[in-house]
This record gives C-alpha cells, sequence and structure tokens, in this order.
C-alpha cells in the first residue's frame, strides 16, 4: 500500500524536535525576563527602562503583585514548567512532553492579554519587559497550538492507515 501521509505531516514526525527545541528557546527567554522581574520587585529596585518610560508604574502598580506574590514569579514558574516539558521531549525523543507543553501555553496567552489590557488601558503605561513577556507567550501559544494540530493530524493519519491495513 502507498503512504498517503501528506509531506508536513511525514516531517512533523520526523522534525516535532524543532519544534520542542524553539519552544524551549522561547521558554528561556521569558524565564530569564520573568526572573529578572521577580528579583528586582522582591528587592524592590528601580527597573532599568530606557527605550520607553513606564515600566515603573507598571511595575510598582497595584496589579504588579497577587496576594503579596509579585506576578512575574507566576510566569517564572510557567515558563520553567514549559522549558522542563520541551527539554524532556527533546532527550527521551517523546512526543507527548511537547503536547504537554503545548497544551499549556493557552493559559500564559490569555493571562499575557489580560496583563496587556491592564496595562493599556487601566494603569496607561507600559513596561518594555512585560510586553517582551506577552510576545514571548504569544509565539509560544502560537507554536504550542501548531504543534498539536500537527500531531493530532498525524494521529488520524494513523488511524485511517492502520484500519485501512
Amino acid at each position: 500500500m502507498i503512504n498517503s501521509k501528506p509531506s508536513f505531516l511525514k516531517s512533523w514526525n520526523l522534525n516535532y524536535k524543532a519544534f520542542a527545541i524553539a519552544i524551549a528557546i522561547l521558554a528561556l527567554i521569558g524565564f530569564a525576563d520573568a526572573t529578572f522581574l521577580t528579583v528586582e520587585n522582591i528587592l524592590g529596585a528601580k527597573v532599568p527602562c530606557s527605550i520607553i518610560e513606564g515600566c515603573e508604574q507598571v511595575l510598582t502598580s497595584k496589579y504588579a503583585n497577587f496576594y503579596g506574590i509579585p506576578i512575574a514569579l507566576f510566569g517564572s514558574v510557567y515558563y520553567l514548567i514549559i522549558f522542563l516539558f520541551s527539554y524532556i521531549s527533546i532527550t527521551r525523543s517523546d512526543k507527548k512532553y511537547l503536547l504537554l507543553a503545548s497544551s499549556l501555553t493557552p493559559l500564559g496567552f490569555i493571562v499575557s492579554i489580560f496583563l496587556v489590557f491592564l496595562q493599556l488601558v487601566v494603569i496607561k503605561a507600559i513596561c518594555i519587559y512585560c510586553m517582551l513577556s506577552a510576545l514571548v507567550s504569544s509565539l509560544l501559544f502560537i507554536l504550542g497550538m501548531i504543534s498539536i494540530k500537527l500531531s493530532h493530524r498525524l494521529d488520524e493519519m494513523d488511524l485511517i492507515s492502520n484500519e485501512m491495513v
């Protein structure tokens, strides 16, 4: 029987690690950014903001902490979990960990949308570090949704192929 899988699904099966690597790199960037903001918040330090003004206004607002915990700390934990699942996926050659990482990305994306809304509409100031985190969360969400979609399509094609045999 001729293998009827489209070429993009064949390449997904062989190269899903590229998605895992991209997600891991983005998660590391997000982790570094969020951890920097967490440390600065805990130390009470003024965050340097040379590109645009507003970082201090955002980072010292009543929205910068949730029950005394810096919002950025939640981001650090989120990005660390995404990184670890991606790293495990790469080192163990196991797609399920990439899918676990990918399944968490909508959470980060939704939180980022809310936090950007707070900056623009409520606080009326922009924190460049926060916007970097929002960008990273958005890219993680896009890559995560693509990887889930491709994985599901591959599973469907495998199921159809197995039924035809």
